[in-house]
């Protein structure tokens, strides 16, 4: 169907899920280069090799696949669609709070046993040794985590990243109580808070999106009728949010020195002696952050057609209420 001053619903369903397959894309092909020595999309242009090929492939093979989901759903609304898409986000979000719980209480442990001398102790001299090396904590203590965490995430509905505000209480109450009762305070304390407060800060972002809770300093919005403001959001969602997101990726993703990868691959640490080995976690948050809000723009863009269009089902957001 088309309204009149619209493009047809399948078009606008393509335009979100072609930004979604694309992304996707250049993630997969992000770790083809960084982490397999693949030469990179553009390097068909240099004489790359049948590795761009493969990589150029995957771009090809994820926007046929989001075009095929289209055409084969001809009749889906936009606002299933988008129900659909703040579902996978919430599964990408929950899984990032399970992960971030894990590896933070996880590592904090590790390196409180390791600063007080315990951990030779429990583990031996050669695995408390290879502990305190950046990479193999990472590959072998983190990496097992991260999978238990998407698994968690997978097959739980129960908490969610709201509760890494109390983690961030606890962890803060416990850093005044070990300081001015017990005249205890190591590195680590403060790299847990700064750890978990971060992740809060940066997985909640595409939450307070879905429910309409950032700020809004406006004359005109508030006042407007729902399928006016649905245009506004559609175009923002386009022109700043998306844009926004990708500006992070392409950035973050460009070099093997960059601010996302570049912390990554060489798993950088603080130098704050024996705090927490969690750094270069802490800059792959930003990819978690563009991803999730891509993500939940996508599903903005959707719900604001809708809204556009007029067409019924409309959520209540927490704004709403207000």
């Amino acid at each position: 169907m088309k309204d009149a001053q619209g493009a047809p619903a399948p078009v606008v369903r393509m335009f979100g899920w072609t930004m979604l397959a694309l992304m996707t894309a250049f993630l997969v092909n992000a770790v083809l280069t960084f982490w397999f020595d693949f030469p990179g999309a553009l390097g068909v242009l240099s004489g790359g090799g049948a590795g761009a090929f493969v990589q150029i492939g995957v771009y090809a093979a994820a926007v046929a696949l989001a075009i095929t989901l289209v055409i084969r759903s001809p009749h889906a609304s936009l606002r299933a669609e988008a129900a659909r898409v703040t579902a996978a986000n919430t599964f990408l979000i929950r899984a990032a709070f399970w992960v971030v719980l894990l590896i933070g209480a996880g590592d904090a442990l590790v390196s409180f046993m390791r600063v007080n001398g315990m951990l030779e102790n429990a583990v031996g001299a050669e695995l408390a040794g290879n502990l305190g090396r950046a990479e193999f904590r990472g590959l072998y203590f983190h990496l097992p985590l991260v999978v238990i965490g998407i698994v968690i995430g997978a097959v739980t509905r129960s908490l969610g990243f709201i509760w890494l505000t109390l983690m961030v209480v606890i962890a803060e109450l416990l850093i005044v109580f070990s300081r001015f009762v017990f005249s205890y305070e190591q590195a680590f304390m403060a790299d847990l808070v700064r750890f978990w407060y971060g992740a809060l800060f940066l997985f909640a972002s595409a939450y307070t999106l879905y429910e309409d809770g950032h700020v809004r300093v406006d004359l005109l919005y508030a006042s407007m009728r729902r399928e006016a403001q649905g245009r506004v959001n559609a175009w923002g969602a386009v022109l700043l949010g998306m844009l926004l997101s990708w500006t992070i990726l392409i950035v973050g993703f460009a070099s093997s020195s960059s601010s996302i990868v570049g912390p990554i691959l060489v798993f950088e640490v603080t130098q704050s002696g024996f705090g927490m080995y969690v750094k270069y976690f802490m800059a792959g948050f930003l990819a978690v952050f563009a991803v999730t809000m891509m993500v939940q723009f996508v599903a903005q863009f959707f719900e604001a057609i809708a809204d556009k269009r007029g067409e019924p089902g409309a959520r209540t957001t927490h704004a709403d209420m207000i």
